[in-house]
């Protein structure tokens, strides 16, 4: 079954409008509407978003899988696209799966580009896997969003100073920080729980 397929039925069986469905994902009913009738596809950040309202599996979701259940044991991770190393980056949807990692769950997977990461052995072409969260500890890898690019970064959050640090794994490159309203423009994927060589593809 398509996206655009899985999508109507999985809001109609929620007994969810179109305008519903849009609320509450905060985007506008004409996407909605698009999204069904197949003129366009989501990015990842808002597949993962809906995967999410829903309960399903990304597999599902994208119609890749007849199984709601993210702990089915044939499960295979959809590749998302590419995340940066280094400067962020806008990560755009592939098709291609890959295998979960046995004894790690994991919802998507990203294909790493740059070496800011190579102090945690994740090298350029490395494929990282991802577990949808929206929070992580401080000093744990994650897959974050900036406006709308997406960078693999150690995370270190001091709520009383109401500032978030992005450290890269490589003293080539300065940390990120935001403070503030600069907050607003971030948001944190998942963590990284496992990461896989180009040499072991």
């Amino acid at each position: 079954m398509l996206f655009y397929k899985r999508l109507r039925a999985l809001r109609q069986e929620q007994g969810l409008s179109q305008q519903g469905l849009a609320d509450a994902l905060g985007i506008s009913k004409s996407s909605i509407n698009m999204y069904e009738r197949g003129e366009r596809e989501p990015n990842f950040t808002l597949i993962a978003a809906m995967a999410d309202h829903f309960g399903v599996d990304t597999d599902y979701l994208l119609g890749r899988s007849a199984h709601k259940n993210k702990e089915d044991p044939a499960h295979r991770i959809p590749l998302l696209g590419e995340i940066a190393c280094g400067k962020p980056i806008f990560a755009h949807e592939e098709k291609d799966q890959f295998a979960e990692p046995a004894g790690i769950r994991a919802d998507f997977c990203l294909r790493a580009k740059g070496d800011s990461m190579i102090g945690a052995r994740i090298m350029d072409g490395d494929l990282v896997f991802i577990r949808r969260q929206p929070m992580v500890e401080n000093g744990e890898i994650a897959a974050v969003v900036i406006d709308d690019s997406a960078t693999l970064k150690r995370v270190h959050f001091h709520p009383e100073e109401g500032v978030l640090t992005l450290m890269a794994e490589n003293p080539r490159y300065a940390p990120l920080i935001y403070a503030g309203e600069e907050l607003s423009r971030i948001r944190i994927l998942g963590k990284a729980v496992a990461f896989q060589s180009k040499l072991g593809d």
